[in-house]
């Protein structure tokens, strides 16, 4: 670890950042990286070994590292999987970090909203902006009974499902998918066709702190253009309408930081697909010249924790 910054140091109050990621990946040595350059002072934590401790004395919460001071910020680069439960209380303890006046980057507001597609979808609309008429129900009988109200085809995703997995169109009710597959919520997404057949592909707009860090184009073999399905990714600019609307979206769901998937249908309009609050940024960084890494921090320690530029830290 490179040497910390005293003046760094001294802003904080001499407190560490938190950085929450379950597990060692691709990402989290990058953010950890543009932490160190800048000289502020972190510890990681995995959210499975994180709870509350109420009633006990120090700051109610029990998050390895902390347990008799509140962190200076938290970036939340994953929360992991688990059952309801376990992710209820992850959240929970993000939710307990904000009533304590600690920020939290994202927040459990943003990830609540983007985690669950059927309220992504919701706000969005609400917000005014593009995005595919969809419907979220209990069960297979209410499925069958809403579909025709969205017409053609459909996408039925699990709710709080991630990277194109288990993505299945269809255009009738014989073709739902099995209630345990969708674990009882079926949320159905008019399907938004090509502008030519077999030219599938959509947008990836990385959005950082109220602006578009980045972008890139995503072709896929099939409708299913996740990069983590094999498809390929190839530069976009970061500046245009789809741009715009990226931005709008992870503003209408309150996300410091997102990733926004967007598609331009038959008609040339835009739309937003979804909103991912803890986006994955391996694929894009391979075709845009931006350190994505260094945007996140950059924006992270200078607009959430009020820390001056890198630039202009003392070395």
């Amino acid at each position: 670890m490179m040497p910390l910054d005293s003046d760094v140091t001294g802003r904080l109050g001499g407190r560490r950042v938190l950085v929450l990621t379950e597990r060692p990946d691709w990402h989290t040595p990058r953010l950890l990286d543009a932490l160190e350059r800048r000289g502020v002072p972190y510890l990681c934590a995995a959210p499975s070994d994180c709870g509350l401790a109420v009633g006990l004395g120090g700051t109610g919460l029990a998050i390895p590292g902390f347990e008799t001071e509140l962190p200076a910020g938290v970036f939340v680069r994953a929360i992991g999987r688990g059952t309801f439960e376990q992710v209820t209380l992850r959240l929970g303890v993000l939710h307990a970090l904000t009533e304590l006046g600690v920020p939290v980057y994202n927040g459990p507001r943003a990830i609540e909203r983007c985690v669950d597609k059927s309220i992504t979808s919701f706000l969005l609309a609400r917000a005014g902006l593009p995005t595919p008429p969809a419907i979220a129900v209990q069960g297979p009988e209410r499925a069958a009974q809403e579909l025709p109200r969205l017409g053609g085809e459909v996408v039925a995703k699990p709710l709080f499902g991630a990277q194109g997995r288990g993505l299945k169109r269809l255009e009738e009710a014989a073709d739902l998918p099995d209630e345990e597959e969708m674990s009882g919520v079926y949320y159905l997404q008019r399907y938004v066709p090509p502008r030519r057949e077999g030219d599938w592909h959509d947008w990836r707009v990385f959005v950082v702190g109220e602006r578009a860090a980045a972008a890139m184009v995503r072709r896929g073999r099939s409708w299913i253009t996740n990069v983590h399905q094999g498809a390929t990714a190839e530069p976009a600019p970061s500046e245009g309408p789809h741009a715009d609307l990226a931005v709008a979206a992870a503003r209408a769901v309150g996300a410091d930081y997102a990733g926004v998937d967007l598609i331009r249908g038959a008609d040339g309009r835009w739309q937003v697909l979804e909103v991912n609050s803890m986006p994955a940024w391996q694929g894009l960084q391979k075709v845009t010249p931006v350190d994505i890494g260094d945007a996140l921090i950059a924006d992270f320690t200078e607009r959430v924790l009020g820390l001056a530029p890198a630039s202009a830290v003392p070395a």
